[in-house]
Formats: C-alpha cells, sequence, structure tokens
C-alpha cells in the first residue's frame, strides 16, 4: 500500500513530455512511486482527490526577500524608484532581530505554499545580529517547504559611497566566515534535499568586487551556488559606468561569476552580446515581472535568453514591493508582460510553466526537481479549476490556468506531505505567528499598538 494518492485529475502534467487526463500519482517514501491513468488507481493510507482541478510539479521560487513581509505596503517607499526605495527602508530593516527574521520566513512560506510553490530561495542580505539563516532554516523546517538559503551580504555603507547605513553592512571577513559556517552547517548535497545553501552577495553596487571574487572562489571551494542582483534598473547601469567604466554584465564577469554555478535576479537590460555570453556561460536567471514592472524597468528579455540558453525561471522577488508572495500569480504576470512585450507568440501558459517548474529548478541546480516522474521527490499541486471561472475552459486547461481565474491551492504537496490542504495551511502555530508577525512589523514601521 502506497502512503499517499493523488486521484481523478482532469489533467496531470508531468513536464516530462506527456499530459495524463484522468491521472493519478502514488507516493511512497516521500517521491513518486507510480503514475497511472483513468482506472486502476492502487490503495493508499491517504487519498486527495483532484477532481475538477489540474495537477502539476510543484512550482519553484527563485528570487525572494522574505523578510522584507514585515514592510508590506509601507507608504514611505511606495511609487518610488529602487534606491529611493531602499534608502526608505534601511532604516525600518535595522531593527531586525533572530524572532523577526524566523517568524516572516515562517509566515513568508507559508503565503508561498498558498500559491502552489513547494520549494524557495531566498536571498537575506541585513544581518543586523548573528544566526539569522539559522533563524530562517529552522522556519522552513517546521513549515515543511523545500528551502534554498542564500547567505546574502552588504559590505558598502554610505560612507563608503554604498546606499546603505553602517546599521546594516558587515565586514567582507564577517561575511565569509558566516558564509562557510552556514555551509558546513546545513547544505545538504543529496537528491531530494529539504534545505541548500548558496552565496549571495547582494547588488554590485552593494559590495566590493574583491568580496564578490572572494565569494565566487569560496563558492567554488565548497561547491555551492551563487547568487546576485544584476541589471536589474537604469541606475545601475549608471552606477556601473561611473564606478567601473564599464556595464553591469562586464563588471559581473570581471568579478569570476560568469558560470553556470550562477543565477542572478531581474537581468532586465542586457544587450545582445550580454545575453549571448550569459547563454554560453549557462547563468540562469530569475524573471521577477511583478517587481520590474512596478519600478518602472519593465519585463525581462525571457525569449531571447531562453533562445541563447539561459535557464530562465520565475520569483516572487519583495513582498514590500510587489506585496504579494504568489509564485501563481507571478506566473500569470510573466505570460501578460511578456506577450506585452514581445508580441502575442512570443510565450505560452506552457512555456511560462516550465519556466517555474524545470526552469527554475536548473537556476537552482536541482535536476531532481521541477517534474512529476517515478522516482522523483514528490512535490506537487493541485490546482482548483473553479467551474465559473473555467465554465468553457476545455481545449487547452494549461493556458486556462493561466488566463482564468485566480486559481490557488487546493493541495500543495511537498516531499510528499501535504503542507496544503483543501485549500488550508497545515500548521498549527500559524495563528501565533501571524500574532507575533504583526507585532514585529508594526514595530518596525514605528507603529503603535
Amino acid at each position: 500500500m502506497y502512503d499517499l494518492l493523488v486521484r481523478d485529475a482532469d489533467l496531470l502534467v508531468t513536464m516530462d513530455g506527456d499530459d495524463v487526463p484522468g491521472g493519478w500519482i502514488a507516493v511512497s517514501g516521500g517521491t513518486v512511486a507510480a503514475i497511472g491513468g483513468p482506472g486502476a488507481e492502487p490503495a493508499a493510507a491517504k487519498t486527495l482527490s483532484a477532481k475538477g482541478s489540474l495537477v502539476t510539479p510543484g512550482l519553484v521560487n527563485t528570487h525572494q526577500h522574505l523578510f522584507q513581509n514585515l514592510t508590506r505596503g509601507n507608504a514611505a517607499a511606495m511609487n518610488v524608484d529602487l534606491f529611493d526605495w531602499l534608502k526608505a527602508l534601511y532604516p525600518m530593516w535595522a531593527g531586525l532581530d533572530e524572532e523577526a527574521v524566523e517568524v516572516s520566513t515562517y509566515v513568508g512560506l507559508a503565503e508561498l505554499a498558498l500559491g502552489g510553490c513547494t520549494t524557495s530561495m531566498d536571498m537575506l542580505y541585513v544581518h543586523t545580529g548573528p544566526n539569522f539563516i539559522d533563524a530562517q532554516v529552522r522556519a522552513a523546517q517546521e513549515v515543511g517547504i523545500r528551502f534554498h538559503a542564500t547567505r546574502g551580504s552588504m559590505c558598502l555603507s554610505q560612507k563608503d559611497g554604498g546606499l546603505a547605513p553602517d546599521s546594516v553592512v558587515q565586514t567582507p571577513d564577517e561575511i565569509l566566515a558566516d558564509s562557510e559556517r552556514l555551509v558546513d552547517k546545513y547544505h545538504d548535497r543529496t537528491p531530494g534535499a529539504m534545505v541548500q545553501i548558496g552565496l549571495a552577495p547582494c547588488a554590485l553596487a552593494l559590495v566590493t568586487p574583491e568580496l564578490m571574487r572572494d565569494t565566487a572562489e569560496l563558492a567554488e571551494r565548497l561547491d555551492v551556488r551563487l547568487h546576485t542582483h544584476l541589471s536589474e534598473v537604469r541606475a545601475e547601469d549608471e552606477y556601473c559606468a561611473r564606478v567601473f567604466g564599464k556595464r553591469p554584465v562586464e563588471v559581473f564577469e570581471d568579478v569570476g561569476w560568469g558560470t553556470d554555478r550562477a543565477w542572478v535576479a531581474h537581468c532586465v537590460f542586457p544587450n545582445a552580446d550580454e545575453i549571448r555570453r550569459l547563454g554560453q556561460w549557462g547563468t540562469g536567471v530569475a524573471h521577477c515581472p511583478t517587481p520590474t514592472l512596478m519600478r518602472g524597468a519593465g519585463p525581462t528579455p525571457v525569449p531571447e535568453l531562453r533562445t541563447a540558453g539561459v535557464p530562465v525561471g520565475i520569483g516572487c522577488d519583495s513582498s514590500t514591493h510587489s506585496a504579494h508572495a504568489s509564485m501563481w500569480l507571478e506566473a500569470h504576470t510573466a505570460l501578460v508582460a511578456l506577450k506585452g512585450r514581445s508580441g502575442a507568440g512570443a510565450i505560452s501558459a506552457r512555456d511560462v510553466l516550465e519556466m517555474a517548474t524545470t526552469g527554475s529548478a536548473a537556476c537552482l541546480g536541482r535536476a531532481d526537481l521541477g517534474r512529476i516522474r517515478v522516482g522523483a521527490p514528490a512535490d506537487l499541486v493541485v490546482w482548483e479549476l473553479n467551474p465559473v471561472a473555467f465554465a468553457g475552459a476545455h481545449s487547452d486547461l494549461v493556458e486556462a490556468w493561466l488566463r482564468c481565474g485566480p486559481v490557488q491551492a487546493r493541495h500543495t504537496i511537498v516531499q510528499g506531505a501535504p503542507v496544503v490542504e483543501s485549500g488550508e495551511l497545515r500548521l498549527p502555530r500559524l495563528d501565533d505567528m501571524l500574532a507575533r508577525h504583526r507585532r514585529i512589523s508594526r514595530r518596525l514601521q514605528g507603529l503603535a499598538g
């Protein structure tokens, strides 16, 4: 008898080149044990219905700053460009402590699970106290989401010509020592790993070239992945031209990051030659459409990147800027934005689903994720196809999935365990965590009560 059976899907999309109408998935020991079509369903200790639903692999989030849900919707940071946005929020983020990091991570991962995310990375780059990544790992283990914690960093303060106040930066020695400690303590290299660690200097305007080089060398020695922001806004182009006399992608290459070990967030403004080089390197790109559109930068040139062989995934980025953490909503926005940028035929819903599953998994270096196949980790989502919103949508359920809706996860299953079941989070401490989140958020934002 299997541990879990997900049965009677209107359509099962495995991302392995086949769709299964009426499909079912049997799970044993956290992995997919069998897949089949209508009839002849096996027995299982627990059964979840997928009737009236689309089933896909779990979505993989390739760029996030979970701590920023504590300053979500702050009026001082709305309707301004990126650098002014940062300057408004740094004083609030200076009040982070270990509790704030753990609670915001817990709540943020819970929100992601509701939107069909089964694996999320996070870039935490404000370290105003010790053990912040340790707190994130504890939260991820409790929620049950597969977690890639990247050890973010900033070492350039305002006195050094950077953007950040002294209160939120660290020395390169502190950053590198903690990076190595975290990899030694938490990084799991086995297939199906629930926790991995990456190294993530925040951006070229927030760290020194020396730290970028030293981090790349450390990642090579420890065999972990690299992540940073790149070519996010025009102001970054201007900064790199003024400070380095080069474009951001040129600086990125100079500091040793032009490699398939790295993936970058946004990459809105590469030129044709830079796109070609990214493809040659195998450097991945996390497309975060809502934040880049909110900042007036426009969408990433995804069709051109994919044509050049660049792994492209989807990321939710900052809850402070986009005000949500929903992979479904980011996927929907990507579909709309990329058609608006490049034409109606430039991208399909299935292309975007591929980006959010196999493309995102490639960015994280996870060949074991992003597909429903026998022997793979049992990470999958049952998407509720509301009978009113989907009335008349019969011929292509994947296109309907991103065009109709909005859509929520009926079940979000990670390593064979439901984190969301029948639309509800299975987290007994959620109410307590939300109350703590409200208290901490109001403190950081200087609000009473």
